[in-house]
């Protein structure tokens, strides 16, 4: 699917705000912030509250449109999805709250900007590692300055390792996976905006998931392309889905995306 280039905001601006807030606001609190539970479950922090206030603030003074966060109600989001028609900020201010609060490093601050629905820049930042990972649309994609990927993915599936997240996969295929998988290994880190960056860069060859909101691929989906991958959704095209829930199917490789992507609908997706 072809997507036009409109105007971005900065992305130097993006990337300094993202750092500093991720340094100010999440990096003191890891292994320190009490937590609670949401309706559906999920766990949330005063990190996420307060990560997500100061996205708020210093993007919308880089570029005043709505902002659409992840710890909005329902109706916030559909109403900034709405009004942002002509410029909307997405952010997660922490994906992979369960393990922020376990004291496991893998989470990560994830900000995109899209014009009439379409992606045009994105930024995942793991303040831990102190590793962000960016994109412009027709601009490339890097990893702290350094283009994307790092490294060449393999070149046959039984050679791959991939990023399975099994947990919202059908049944079948997740047994089919977990039984007689055509990969070398797998990982589930439980972060989706990070997933998408290691796929960006050549960590993980390979990668599916069951279903992700707005917030957690608006960001990784765009630095994946720049990096030259490929990406589809379970039951088809990635950008026909419905914006608020979509599985992924990806790859850096296109050969092997088409190779992954055939695997899987034999099995059964």
């Amino acid at each position: 699917m072809s997507i036009a280039i409109a105007f971005a905001p900065d992305l130097a601006s993006v990337v300094a705000a993202v750092r500093e807030i991720g340094q100010r606001e999440v990096v003191p609190r890891f292994l320190k912030v009490a937590h609670t539970h949401k309706a559906d479950g999920s766990l949330f922090t005063e990190a996420d509250s307060a990560t997500q206030a100061a996205l708020v603030t210093a993007l919308q003074a880089i570029h005043d449109v709505p902002v659409l966060g992840e710890e909005m109600t329902e109706r916030e989001q559909h109403d900034a999805w709405s009004a942002g028609r002509d410029g909307l900020w997405c952010v997660d201010p922490i994906d992979g709250t369960s393990n922020f609060v376990a004291g496991v490093p893998y989470f990560a601050i994830s900000v995109a900007y899209l014009h009439k629905g379409e992606r045009q820049l994105g930024v995942v930042y793991d303040p831990i590692a102190d590793e962000c990972f960016s994109a412009t649309r027709g601009g490339g994609a890097h990893l702290n300055g350094q283009p994307l990927p790092l490294r060449a993915p393999a070149s046959e599936l039984k050679r791959s390792l991939a990023g399975v997240e099994l947990k919202r996969i059908d049944r079948e295929l997740a047994g089919r996976l977990a039984s007689w998988p055509p990969y070398a290994s797998q990982r589930n880190f439980g972060a989706s905006t990070l997933d998408w960056c290691y796929v960006a860069a050549g960590r993980f060859d390979i990668y599916v998931h069951g279903g992700q909101k707005l917030w957690d691929y608006a960001a990784g989906a765009l630095i994946l392309e720049e990096a030259g991958g490929r990406m589809s959704c379970l039951t088809g095209s990635f950008d026909t889905a419905s914006p608020w829930e979509r599985s992924v199917v990806a790859s850096a490789s296109p050969a092997l995306f088409e190779l992954w992507r055939d695997w899987l609908k034999a099995a059964g997706a």
